[in-house]
């Protein structure tokens, strides 16, 4: 049998038995029982995750451990088994575990944002398929992106119909996060029209091939690598048609710019959290300043000060975009939900700020010791820089700038 804590390198492929589930997951059932299993995992997450980072090691325990927890369920809707929490409850959550292991974090950022897809676009029979099979601790990956398009939104990989029952995919995709990792792949496909569906492919699928092939920098236990299709075939019931995502209002694009907000966020909390520790404990006090310790030096002081304050203010309108997200849920006018991706705008900008300045001034404070390699206090700046590198902030300034000066409406898309 495998060893789940081995390193694994693009041609090692995951155990089999990391699928399987052999107890039901745990099923949530109110916002302050997800807090608290959230911290309660963070502790255990911590434990490896420098040695996770510094070997590229696939987190494969703590994922099993993660999602049979009940918190990839929690937005499930209530007539389904779900907890339905508040998306700022969700934030908390994502905040808490991205803050030990930012990697964690990224892995069920997509899982979260397809249950919305499934909550608004599928069928009632898919969604209390796909809905009881996440209750019972299984995950979603994600392959959205495109191998080689000339931007995001531009899909190649091809859907047709074949028969009836069965539809086929083509096509190669990158920066798929999570997809070697998780029990059913969505990859979004266009038909001869086009339009976009989402074909919930289950692991090792015949044709379907997933390798490891992520060599970024930062996020590097993530699995954000390639996922090659060749003539998949994919049962028709397993199809949904996320192209009417287009036609409304809905709120689907804000929730996956939300959660990879507090993803930030987290990775923030973390760094500051690991600056305080070493000053305290480590840090030298600058000859001139005539100190003890470093943690009595009023310039470090004032300095963890702003952190605070910057990422506190950061978690605070994250929160506030929580609500306006619940509310265009809720009640999807053009209104709602463009208010809904502002606030979201607004958090992406503050926590993309937040994670690259505590990641910055962890060092700046703590001093040159702090770049040791043993350490790996690097890994909070390189995963910071990685993922706020998601999408470009500078037209998050522009675009709520010219809804309150100009009242124009912001973009909406559907994924990100």
């Amino acid at each position: 049998m495998t060893d789940l804590n081995q390193p694994f390198s693009s041609q090692t492929a995951i155990p089999v038995n990391f699928f399987e589930n052999n107890e039901p997951a745990h099923i949530i059932k109110t916002d302050e029982e997800a807090i608290a299993i959230a911290k309660k995992l963070s502790t255990e997450f911590a434990v490896e995750a420098s040695q996770r980072d510094q070997e590229r090691r696939l987190p494969l325990k703590e994922i099993q451990k993660y999602s049979q927890s009940g918190l990839w369920a929690i937005t499930i809707p209530k007539e389904f088994g779900g907890a339905d929490v508040k998306y700022r409850t969700l934030a908390e959550v994502v905040n808490i575990i991205s803050s030990v292991d930012s990697s964690l974090g990224q892995i069920a950022q997509n899982h979260w944002a397809f249950l919305e897809h499934l909550r608004l676009d599928a069928s009632l029979e898919q969604q209390q398929f796909f809905f009881a099979q996440v209750l019972q601790g299984a995950r979603f990956g994600n392959a959205f992106s495109e191998k080689n398009s000339k931007n995001v939104a531009a899909l190649e990989t091809k859907i047709q119909k074949v028969d009836q029952d069965h539809y086929e995919i083509n096509g190669q995709k990158f920066f798929a996060t999570g997809a070697l990792l998780a029990h059913w792949i969505p990859v979004i496909a266009v038909d001869d029209e086009n339009n976009p569906y989402a074909a919930l492919v289950p692991q090792h699928s015949p044709g379907l091939e997933i390798i490891n092939d992520w060599s970024g920098f930062g996020q590097r236990t993530t699995a954000s690598g390639s996922v090659n299709l060749k003539q998949v075939k994919v049962d028709a019931k397993y199809v949904v048609p996320v192209y009417k995502a287009f036609e409304r209002p809905t709120a689907a694009g804000a929730i996956s710019q939300y959660i990879q907000a507090a993803v930030d966020a987290g990775i923030a909390r973390g760094a500051i959290e690991q600056t305080i520790q070493y000053v305290r404990q480590y840090t030298r006090p600058w000859i001139d300043s005539g100190l003890e310790k470093a943690s009595d030096d009023p310039y470090t002081i004032a300095n963890i000060g702003e952190l605070k304050i910057r990422l506190h203010a950061a978690e605070a309108i994250l929160a506030l975009a929580g609500d306006a997200i619940d509310l265009a849920k809720q009640q999807p006018t053009e209104h709602n939900v463009s208010l809904a991706t502002l606030k979201t705008a607004e958090a992406k900008v503050l926590t993309t700020e937040i994670a690259i300045l505590a990641t910055n001034k962890l060092f700046e404070l703590a001093g040159t010791r702090s770049t040791l390699s043993e350490l790996n206090l690097d890994r909070h700046w390189r995963n910071a820089r990685t993922h706020t590198l998601h999408d470009p902030v500078r037209w998050k300034y522009n675009i709520i700038g010219n809804y309150y000066l100009n009242e124009i409406e912001p973009p909406r898309h559907s994924w990100s």
